[in-house]
């Protein structure tokens, strides 16, 4: 049976173990949150990005999770600044035509800001002119920055971006920089 670790990164934090780009660099990676050998993410999460990160120790596994052609739904929790009209999160659904080109259709929904929400450090701007939203987004590809860039496409640029789910995996409870075991499948 593959091994699954599930962690919560945290903002600021690199999708990787060591920060070989910059020699003396003090960015934070996973080496300090994860004390297990011979585990790698399967796929990547952006340093200004939180949530779910599937880490594992087989291969072949890994390249399952995050190769977009086996179409693996993620799904992210996105507050983004303004307020989404039918037309932004219409074209959301349908599908943005983004430098590289079009994406894929994505599920959209504007949602509730969630409970029980982790404070983030730094804290996100809050501007009092300008009003928030939370959306619920899943994609079945894994473009660079790909939620950011529809959103901003849209007029809707994200101020925060969680992943809470990959597949069958979930964050649940998952604190910021804590890890659980999972099963191969999910779960």
């Amino acid at each position: 049976m593959n091994r699954v670790i599930l962690f919560n990164k945290p903002f600021g934090v690199l999708s990787q173990f060591t920060d070989k780009g910059t020699e003396g660099s003090t960015r934070p990676t996973l080496s300090p949150f994860i004390d297990q050998p011979g585990f790698y993410p399967a796929g990547r999460l952006d340093r200004d990005s939180e949530g779910l990160l599937v880490l594992t120790d087989n291969g072949a596994l890994q390249a399952r999770i995050a190769h977009p052609k086996y179409k693996r739904p993620k799904t992210y929790l996105v507050q983004v600044e303004g307020t989404p009209d039918g037309a932004a999160l219409e074209a959301l659904r349908k599908g943005v035509d983004l430098k590289d080109g079009r994406t894929k259709p994505a599920e959209v929904a504007e949602v509730d800001p969630p409970e029980n929400l982790w404070e983030r450090d730094p804290p996100v701007r809050f501007r009092k002119t300008v009003p928030d939203a939370w959306l619920r987004i899943t994609i079945r590809e894994g473009r660079n920055r790909q939620v950011r860039r529809m959103t901003a496409h849209v007029g809707l640029p994200t101020l925060r971006l969680i992943r809470e789910s990959v597949g069958d995996w979930r964050l649940n409870d998952l604190r910021p920089g804590a890890w659980r075991w999972a099963s191969e499948t999910g779960g």
